[in-house]
């Protein structure tokens, strides 16, 4: 079993550098391509805000015993077809990948999330040409909804798969 540690997301230089780690081209192929500095900044910012807003909860993934910074998950609320969610989304480094960190990560996300009995559903919505995000979900135990059109960055139109994991029953 890979271990891993979820450390919610802070205002500091450790998770800055993260962010930008995480923004590199081989990371963002899926995501629209990288972020200038600004937008990474920004990014950084509003992850680090997201709990106190009761939104989600962003957290960086450290990989153990190493404890290296691994990568970046969270999940936050938005809306599909009328009804609140969370979605969930997480970026591994590449030389973390294939390790079982991002299905570590995504159960103790999915833990989280379920704690708060928030949202019945969490959501992901991986391209689907990311096999690797797409083997995730699967792994979770995330139940394949359908194919839809969804536009990540705004304005880049993506061909998603709408992932749903039941959090809880009311």
């Amino acid at each position: 079993m890979t271990n891993v540690r979820i450390d919610p997301w802070q205002d500091t230089d450790w998770f800055l550098d993260l962010q930008r780690r995480i923004n590199a081209p081989e990371m963002m192929t899926h995501l629209g391509g990288p972020e200038t500095d600004e937008q990474v900044i920004a990014r950084h910012k509003r992850y680090a805000g997201i709990a106190e807003k009761g939104t989600g909860r962003m957290f960086g993934v450290v990989a153990l015993p190493e404890g290296e910074a691994a990568g970046g998950i969270g999940y936050w609320e938005t809306e599909l077809r009328g009804e609140q969610i969370y979605e969930t989304g997480w970026s591994v480094l590449p030389e973390y990948q294939g390790r079982g960190i991002a299905v570590a990560a995504g159960e103790a996300v999915i833990a989280s999330a379920a704690a708060e009995r928030k949202h019945r559903y969490l959501h992901a919505f991986p391209k689907v040409t990311n096999p690797a995000s797409n083997a995730i979900c699967r792994k979770l135990g995330f139940e394949l909804l359908e194919e839809m059109d969804f536009e990540y960055p705004k304005g880049h139109p993506i061909r998603c798969n709408n992932w749903r994991f039941e959090l809880f029953r009311p």
